[in-house]
């Protein structure tokens, strides 16, 4: 019987071989080995005539059965598997005319013809096997019963109902090996892009970070370095407010920078309610730009969860940045609205305008409007809407509107 990688008959696939553990594999052979002593031992016992010939077959039997677990042919050829038991077929006829105990050596035949041969002729080699040893029993007990069939019969079932169990439960045993080996695939595939979606997402994160805070610091840096310069040398008064209002923005987009690569909440929000955090936010976009910036705060304020902050604010930076970047508007106004169920920020300018549907995507190449799209993408990831209302020469008006989750201490909810 063959034997895994490494021992007799290794590496084999005759028919899809099913591979047998080296164990049972050595048990065969030396249940084979065994048996063809205990004929011969018989027939010397007995001092049966034909005692040297059953001695000669049964170590010509034994040499031609030892040629298989040493040959590779034998568990790689179909051809070459048969010829070996044909060959070991003959020499255990020849044995088995010499004598009755070698009608033993049927059974572990059984096993090798099984598994040696194709699922058809494995069953047929048996039932041959099978009816020669009934046959040559009764010839040597000189009459035959159903006892005489029965046991090598039995038998021949017998190794039929293990081998094709011992098949069944193989190939059960490889499909779950497979479907393991799939799972296992699946979860490594499933865990990457799991990696590579948050390695996206931060990225997206980091994007949007610099462009409502470096991107629009930075512009206003060079706003303000080209006020400064100019207003020298003619009016060094001016360009040094100018230097001062830079110096302060370079300041404050260091913290900027320091706080979102650490993941925390912005600088402006440090102790300070969002619509503080606003109206400061007013305040330093009108003092360092010719634009008129106001705030205005519409009804009970309440608190609201960091996220929400964190993304109305910036919102608003963004909002204004695009203002004084582009609209070309004189005045400009922030409202915080706190609804019932909503809260609302909005961003009004008398500027240019423009026609929201004609803003492109941002593209790899860094062309297209990045700030809309930063600032859906912001406002959708706390569950809320943006919509911008724009017209060529009708000024923008932006607004972001979040949920928010009704509390025990809402005074509307109070009885």
């Amino acid at each position: 019987m063959p034997a895994p990688a490494g021992g007799p008959y290794a590496g084999t696939i005759v028919n899809a071989l099913t591979p047998t553990p080296r164990s049972l594999a050595w048990a065969m052979h030396l249940l084979v080995a065994g048996l063809l002593v205990l004929a011969a031992l018989r027939a010397v016992a007995d001092g049966r005539p034909q005692a040297p010939a059953v001695v000669a077959a049964a170590v010509v039997l034994g040499a031609v059965y030892a040629v298989g677990p040493a040959l590779r042919a034998v568990s790689t050829s179909r051809r070459a598997a048969a010829l070996w038991l044909t060959a070991v077929g003959a020499g255990w006829l020849v044995l088995l005319a010499l004598s009755a105990e070698a009608v033993w050596l049927a059974f572990p035949l059984y096993f090798v013809q099984l598994h040696l041969l194709p699922r058809r002729a494995g069953p047929a080699a048996v039932l041959g096997t099978a009816a020669a040893a009934i046959a040559a029993f009764s010839v040597h007990e000189g009459t035959f019963t159903a006892a005489t069939a029965i046991g090598p019969a039995l038998g021949a079932a017998v190794a039929v109902a293990v081998v094709w169990g011992y098949q069944a439960l193989y190939r059960e045993s490889e499909q779950r090996r497979r479907l393991i080996e799939e799972l296992t695939v699946t979860r490594a595939d499933l865990a990457d892009a799991q990696r590579a979606a948050g390695v996206l997402e931060e990225r997206e994160r980091l994007a949007r970070e610099i462009h409502d805070t470096l991107a629009q610091g930075l512009s206003s840096i060079q706003l303000l370095l080209r006020a400064a310069e100019r207003a020298l040398p003619g009016r060094p008064e001016p360009a040094v407010t100018y230097v001062g209002q830079a110096r302060q923005a370079a300041l404050d987009n260091l913290a900027e920078a320091r706080r979102f690569v650490a993941a925390l909440s912005p600088p402006a929000l440090d102790d300070t309610p969002l619509a503080g955090a606003l109206e400061r936010l007013c305040a330093t976009t009108a003092d360092r730009n010719r634009l008129d910036v106001r705030f205005r705060l519409a009804g009970p304020p309440r608190p609201l969860p960091t996220a929400q902050e964190v993304v109305l604010l910036r919102v608003a930076q963004s909002g204004l940045a695009n203002t004084v970047g582009h609209a070309r508007a004189r005045t400009a106004e922030v409202t915080l609205s706190h609804l019932g169920d909503a809260v609302v920020l909005s961003v009004v300018d008398d500027g240019v305008g423009f026609d929201p549907a004609a803003v492109r995507v941002p593209g790899a190449d860094g062309a297209g409007g990045f700030g809309l799209a930063a600032m859906r993408a912001r406002v959708r990831a706390v569950g809320g809407m943006l919509t911008v209302a724009s017209a060529p020469g009708r000024g923008t008006a932006l607004s972001a509107r979040l949920p928010l989750t009704p509390t025990d201490d809402d005074p509307e909810d109070r009885p």
